[in-house]
């Protein structure tokens, strides 16, 4: 479930700041603002500089978030469930003292819930999260600069939202994919598709995500890692070339032939 929730934030970060990140360019180059900024900055520096401002926010937001569930959790599990803070000597004498009882005739359907709901507990307490929240920072910062570059590139090259429909296509397709591969990564994290969805860079920030509590070969992981920082610095070479020259081209529809033009020419 970790492994899930971990996943699945990924692909609502990416696309939420993604998109966020986009209208910011299209806004900057509609009002004409990014002419006043590049006069001062380098168009690459530009970009980088709104990539990593909304990744820190984002960051920000998801530390207070962790810190926040962290808490209500430790409270809750104090509050309603003392004995998960008892030692096993305390235990035992609790478990006779509760043994020693009237029997039930039938058992309590709300007594099956609360030992479902502390067994969901206990079994947090055998996870890594060291591992776990480092390797979300990883890959949340990866996919997020990875995808921020083309959503960044395809801001550039349109003069509004309604032009970005036939760009957005090639980003939301592995994203997609990626989500229906961690699903089928949660009850089978080592068959082949989940192996080469996690080391697929538009894919495995979140694949890897949903493999990484069952236990991944430090290769694999590592392999998924260098991938992914690889990719990211070839897109956002890319990425840069088409920003540079989009951001100040205005009143002409851009086509996946212009785009390459600039790639080629810039």
């Amino acid at each position: 479930a970790v492994g899930y929730i971990g996943g699945f934030l990924i692909y609502m970060f990416i696309f939420f700041f993604g998109a966020q990140l986009m209208r910011g360019v299209i806004e900057e180059k509609v009002n004409r603002i990014v002419e006043v900024i590049v006069s001062s900055v380098k168009p690459f520096q530009l970009m980088m500089g709104k990539i990593i401002g909304i990744a820190m926010v984002g960051l920000t937001q998801f530390g207070i978030w962790v810190v926040t569930t962290f808490l209500l959790v430790t409270m809750a599990t104090t509050l309603l469930f003392p004995e998960m803070n008892m030692s096993p000597t305390e235990q035992v004498i609790s478990q006779d003292i509760m043994s020693s009882g009237p029997v039930r005739a039938e058992p309590d359907a709300t007594s099956e819930e609360m030992d479902e709901i502390m067994g969901f507990l206990s079994s947090l307490k055998d996870i890594n999260f060291a591992l776990t929240l480092g390797s979300f920072v990883f890959y949340f910062l990866g996919g997020y600069l990875l995808y921020g570059a083309m959503f960044a590139a395809i801001g550039a090259a349109v003069d509004n939202e309604t032009d970005t429909q036939q760009f957005m296509l090639p980003l939301t397709i592995p994203l997609i994919l990626a989500l229906l591969v961690l699903i089928n990564s949660i009850n089978n994290p080592d068959s082949s598709i989940s192996f080469w969805f996690s080391v697929i860079p538009f894919t495995a920030p979140i694949v890897m995500m949903g493999r990484l509590p069952f236990g991944v070969p430090d290769w694999e992981v590592g392999l998924s890692m260098a991938l992914l920082v690889i990719t990211f610095i070839g897109m956002t070479w890319l990425a840069a070339k088409i920003y540079r020259t989009g951001i100040l081209m205005y009143g002409k529809k851009t086509s996946y032939r212009e785009i390459a033009k600039w790639i080629r020419h810039s």
